[in-house]
């Protein structure tokens, strides 16, 4: 985990306690990548920005998946490879991201990686990028 950068505000979407369901595409975008693949594509995003990555929410149970949040309306615009799933607004239906609090119990979900007022989000070419050559 990244080290504890404090918001100047704690964005609206993230909730106060616990954990809740978000829409992607209204506040952020979502790439879910699944299982071990999803904390290699976290590890490698992490290690080539030095811990300045923005927020990746994991499972801790199931199917263990990754979400890297980006800006809203951003990733639709990548053609994703197998194991990752671009989760945005869209007419084919509504997707839901569970969002972890940023203190107390959230458990299935933790913050892997949070966001900070410096990096909101995760950079979606470098997430593309890394992801593309994660599946090689």
């Amino acid at each position: 985990m990244n080290p504890r950068i404090s918001l100047d505000g704690v964005p609206s979407w993230i909730p106060a306690s616990g954990h809740a369901l978000r829409h992607a595409g209204i506040h952020f975008d979502a790439v879910r990548v699944r299982g071990v693949l999803g904390e290699e594509v976290a590890y490698r995003l992490m290690e080539f920005t030095d811990f300045r990555t923005g927020p990746i929410v994991r499972e801790l149970a199931g199917e263990r998946n990754v979400y890297f949040l980006l800006p809203p309306g951003t990733a639709a615009a990548y053609a994703w490879p197998a194991g990752a799933r671009a989760l945005s607004r869209s007419g084919r239906g509504m997707a839901f991201v569970g969002i972890p609090a940023l203190e107390g119990l959230t458990w299935p979900l933790d913050w892997r990686s949070r966001p900070t007022a410096e990096v909101p989000f995760v950079e979606p070419d470098l997430l593309h990028e890394i992801v593309e050559h994660a599946v090689r």
